[in-house]
């Protein structure tokens, strides 16, 4: 499988452990992570990539807007990724703002990292949990 073949996926989160976890449920075959832990960060990944499935925090670094920030630019930049917004704070305008900005998802932290691979999966990311043709394959059974 050729880098321009494999599935391209930003993990945006400032909590270590939680973007650990995240990293390696995407570091498998087929697919290529990348990381940020903060607003600048993210926009300067996603100014050097084209991403098929972004995951963001929405609260990043204290920002509390920060995700959105990461919605915001990757509407321009990658415009044809899936978004998955994770909070631990939701609320309406967060999830309105959310969604405004192209995220297909909106999860309430915590959240079962199976759900997360079962999303992923529906949009033909793979993940340690559920490769994808395994989740079409189940999907056609």
């Amino acid at each position: 499988m050729t880098v321009a073949e494999q599935c391209w996926v930003l993990i945006v989160e400032d909590e270590q452990c939680i973007r650990d976890v995240l990293v390696e449920l995407f570091d498998v075959d087929g697919s290529f992570v990348r990381s940020a832990a903060t607003l600048d960060d993210a926009k300067q990944v996603l100014a050097g990539e084209s991403f098929n499935l972004i995951v963001t925090d929405i609260r990043l670094g204290g920002r509390r807007d920060g995700g959105l920030q990461v919605m915001a630019a990757a509407g321009v930049l990658s415009p044809d990724a899936t978004v998955i917004a994770l909070t631990a704070f939701p609320n309406d305008d967060n999830r309105d703002a959310s969604r405004r900005l192209g995220a297909s998802h909106f999860l309430e932290k915590p959240i079962a990292l199976e759900r997360i691979a079962e999303l992923a999966a529906a949009v033909g990311v793979p993940t340690a949990m559920i490769p994808s043709k395994d989740f079409v394959a189940s999907l056609s059974a």
